[in-house]
């Protein structure tokens, strides 16, 4: 039986702005969905709200524990986002291109 690497799961958030509209998702093709965020493919609160930058992401390896934190990320108050956020990515630069290269493919 052959190796196949095992499923990975995201939660991540999106902005407008910096400090700017924030989004709460999971996902298991982070770049994919960012991608689809970025071009505001899907109707919905990201395209209402232009949130299609992805400035925060963390790794889950079950879906089950990525569901469960997402629930928990999007009952946090704005400010433990916002200092979740700053504390990875502090000038709210768009991750879509570490989102791509994770992936495997040159952005």
């Amino acid at each position: 039986m052959a190796d196949h690497p095992s499923k990975v799961f995201y939660v991540y958030m999106t902005a407008s702005t910096p400090r700017g509209v924030v989004y709460v998702g999971m996902t298991s093709d982070l770049a994919g969905r960012a991608w689809e965020h970025r071009q505001r493919v899907l109707d919905g609160f990201t395209k209402r709200y232009w949130a299609g930058r992805l400035v925060y992401f963390e790794r889950h390896d079950d879906a089950e524990s990525a569901i469960k934190r997402e629930r928990l990320m999007k009952r946090w108050r704005r400010d433990w986002k916002i200092n979740a956020i700053e504390s990875m990515n502090p000038t709210w630069a768009d991750l879509f291109a570490d989102a791509v290269r994770m992936e495997g493919f040159e952005p």
